[in-house]
């Protein structure tokens, strides 16, 4: 992404070297630092609690930002999860980790802009089984516009994370299954994923 360089002036692609948590400008050669911290994604199907768990996550990781996406949409959802990396790079740079719950895959996440900003992105899977999606789904508003097939391709869906985790994800990709544990102890389990990893 484009931004404009505080040593010539010019609006410029830096070039970056994460070794030494440094952008460059391919102009003048002007060096600014930055801080280089991961970024966390809690990503599964719909109907595991991605959006609930938020708040107790607010609760035990009280030095990081913990977001919703879905609290920011836009048509291209492209651009809304680049804007997701965007807002998670300015935070890094106040020392503070961001946590983003949403559905969120790899290679979409590797296509922002601001992924290269990042020392790592690491994944996490909130899971629960397939009676407990369907009972949570079936059990929204109706102007969420759950069907039978949607709650088949989320069904599907989780079944790909599932058997995806050790092959798309590096480090492989962990899963927290939730159908009968509550959101606190949920919480607790990320929170640690969380602390291992940064």
């Amino acid at each position: 992404m484009a931004i404009v360089c505080l040593g010539c002036g010019e609006y410029v692609e830096t070039k970056v070297e994460k070794e030494k948590e440094i952008r460059i400008c391919p102009d003048c050669g002007y060096e600014e630092k930055f801080k280089l911290l991961p970024l966390f994604i809690i990503t599964g199907a719909s109907g595991v609690g991605k959006t609930t768990i938020v708040k107790r996550l607010r609760e035990v990781l009280t030095d990081s930002e913990i977001f919703d996406t879905d609290e920011m949409h836009a048509a291209d959802w492209q651009q809304a999860r680049s804007n997701w990396l965007k807002v998670a790079f300015q935070i890094a740079q106040s020392g503070r980790h961001t946590v983003l719950c949403g559905t969120m895959m790899r290679h979409d996440i590797e296509d922002c802009d601001h992924f290269r900003f990042f020392r790592h992105v690491y994944y996490i899977n909130l899971h629960c089984d397939d009676a407990a999606r369907e009972s949570r789904l079936r059990a929204r508003p109706q102007w969420r516009g759950v069907t039978e097939e949607f709650i088949a391709d989320h069904k599907r869906f989780a079944q790909w994370l599932l058997d995806n985790a050790a092959i798309e994800y590096e480090p492989p990709m962990p899963t927290i299954d939730n159908t009968n544990i509550n959101d606190v102890e949920a919480a607790r389990q990320i929170s640690s994923w969380v602390n291992h990893w940064r």
